[in-house]
């Protein structure tokens, strides 16, 4: 359910129609899908350096451009499917960032064979349950946190890129794996009720 016009939402996605209806039905919702998972993975890397609503708004011709995420496809994307994305407008050509996205890929399909999902591997993080955190303020909310921190460790590890402690706790926000409305949101009770039913 999404606050109404005069609920005080997190501050941080006021000013743009697209960025409140992420705030309220997208970021911080538990996501255990595969795809979904890719898919913002991928998202949360292309941001390094921009605004997340510059992602956000090119987020339709990510899909189109990655095969709406199926793991496997672009797992096997070649060098001309590099050059192919290099001459695409609608996504942040950066040749680092769209190779990465390939190589993460192949990284995750190594991981499904490991663990039997990407999502239980991410969720291992945090034993499988949302951490719920109380900010009242967003100078409170860290940057990284030591679960990011093993995160981005073990993920470095297994050859994946832009993957740093900071982008993957952005990820494990967006994803749901934590908590971080500020408590006067009232996506923070909706969120912590899902969390909390059976």
């Amino acid at each position: 359910m999404s606050p109404s016009s005069d609920d005080p939402r997190c501050s941080w996605c006021l000013g743009d129609a697209e960025y409140i209806d992420y705030h309220d039905n997208q970021w911080g919702v538990p996501l255990h899908d595969d795809r979904d998972l890719f898919e913002m993975l991928t998202l949360e890397g292309a941001q390094a350096g921009l605004s997340w609503l510059t992602i956000l708004k090119k987020r339709p011709n990510y899909r189109v451009a990655f095969a709406h995420f199926d793991i496997a496809t672009v797992a096997a994307y070649t060098d001309s499917d590099i050059e192919r994305l290099m001459t695409n407008p609608g996504i942040v050509r950066n040749r680092l960032k769209i190779t990465s996205t390939i190589r993460n890929a192949r990284g995750i399909l190594q991981l499904i064979d490991e663990f039997g999902s990407f999502d239980r591997y991410l969720w291992a993080f945090v034993n499988g349950q949302p951490i719920i955190n109380h900010w009242r303020t967003l100078d409170e909310v860290p940057a990284q946190t030591t679960e990011s921190q093993a995160m981005s460790r073990d993920l470095k590890k297994r050859g994946f890129n832009f993957v740093g402690p900071t982008i993957c706790y952005a990820l494990m926000q967006s994803i749901g794996m934590v908590n971080d409305h500020l408590v006067s949101c009232p996506r923070h009770a909706q969120l912590n009720s899902i969390a909390e039913s059976p």
